[in-house]
């Protein structure tokens, strides 16, 4: 089928919107109609360079929708389900997935490779040329051709706009505070950077009954949102928050620190593991350039006060677990999630919507789904 996709051809130019091809499923795929994408620093990273990926790609991975076509071979999957996309595949039988890291999956080798899993092959092209698909998803496109292993079903009761957001920020966010961190009741957490993913950080360390939620962002309108999402602090700096943490736990400290940085750089971590206590655990999420291999870091303290550098993907657990509890929560009340979008756009305006995302306008842009683009 003939369908629309927000390409990147070359490192530092905009995103394009164009005609391409999308095939329909092989076996082990299905194709899905997207409601919305988030939009996601990480595919920033794609136009940076700071993630490799062979170019020309379509963008986007954090989406949601309904299946309308099921290749062969599918379980569990049928015409007119509601799914969410998730930007890490859980095929359920390599070595991590059977030892209950979905996260890890061995599929998740080929994300920046843009080719399926089902047999090496692409399933967009324009005008012939095959184009990838950022984390085997490309949702910068009204329609998808995916594997199995990156849909997750939903219930029909919750609205897919918000559900959207699970795919990727929320459940990374989330997870890096409670399953990576392990926030327990009582235990004060700071948060370092609170945009899309960040301030689930600071949604789920209150979830989980974190005593102080200090949330660091120098954009004061994401500061406001921290302080309405859970935070019971808000600094502007690392710097400027780490007296005050002193203060709030009698010298102890913050039992976990969460860096949910949109471009994380090397002496980024010294200051986060002064804001620890000892004992307790730094956990990085953010991402930084794939070349970039320079961290500042006192290994005399790492050692001599015991305290843990912790990284994470997908939060510390996988997606067909963390998506649905997470869909509890929201039932609950304790997870916000349409409070999390700042701003709607069509897919012609995802240059904009990148624009107000690295000016500190949003927390989450979402690109909406209309009649006109199927």
């Amino acid at each position: 089928m003939e369908t629309k996709a927000a390409v990147l051809r070359e490192v530092g130019e905009d995103w394009k919107i164009e005609s391409v091809e999308l095939a329909d499923p092989v076996p082990g795929e299905v194709q899905v109609r997207l409601v919305a994408s988030g939009m996601c620093h990480s595919d920033h990273h794609l136009r940076t360079g700071a993630s490799p990926a062979p170019l020309p790609i379509v963008g986007g991975h954090e989406g949601s929708g309904v299946i309308t076509k099921v290749g062969a071979g599918v379980t569990g999957l049928a015409e007119g389900d509601h799914v969410v996309t998730a930007f890490i595949p859980a095929c359920g039988t390599c070595r991590p997935c059977s030892s209950g890291m979905q996260n890890l999956c061995d599929e998740g080798a080929r994300l920046l490779t843009g080719q399926a899993i089902a047999d090496d092959g692409f399933r967009v092209t324009a005008n012939g040329e095959p184009v990838g698909q950022m984390c085997l998803l490309g949702t910068f496109s009204p329609y998808i051709t995916v594997h199995q292993a990156s849909i997750v079903k939903i219930e029909k009761d919750i609205p897919l706009e918000a559900a959207a957001l699970l795919g990727c920020g929320v459940a990374t966010g989330w997870g890096s505070a409670t399953i990576a961190g392990g926030t327990k009741v009582g235990d004060t957490v700071v948060v370092v950077g609170c945009g899309g993913v960040g301030i689930n950080g600071v949604q789920g360390a209150a979830a989980a009954g974190a005593r102080h939620v200090v949330a660091v962002d120098p954009v004061g309108f994401k500061r406001d949102k921290a302080l309405e999402l859970g935070a019971t602090h808000a600094f502007a700096s690392m710097e400027e928050a780490l007296e005050p943490v002193r203060e709030l736990t009698w010298g102890t400290m913050a039992d976990v620190t969460v860096v949910t940085v949109g471009e994380l750089e090397g002496d980024m971590i010294q200051p986060a593991m002064n804001l620890t206590a000892k004992g307790g655990q730094v956990v990085v999420t953010g991402m930084g350039h794939f070349e970039d291999v320079a961290v500042t870091l006192s290994l005399f303290e790492l050692t001599l006060l015991q305290k843990r550098l912790q990284g994470a993907i997908f939060g510390g657990t996988g997606p067909r677990t963390q998506i649905p509890a997470l869909l509890n929560e929201y039932r609950s009340g304790a997870l916000k999630l349409d409070e999390l979008v700042t701003t709607t756009y069509k897919l012609e305006e995802i240059n904009q919507g990148y624009a107000d995302m690295l000016s500190g306008k949003n927390l989450r842009g979402l690109i909406r789904y209309t009649d006109a683009d199927y």
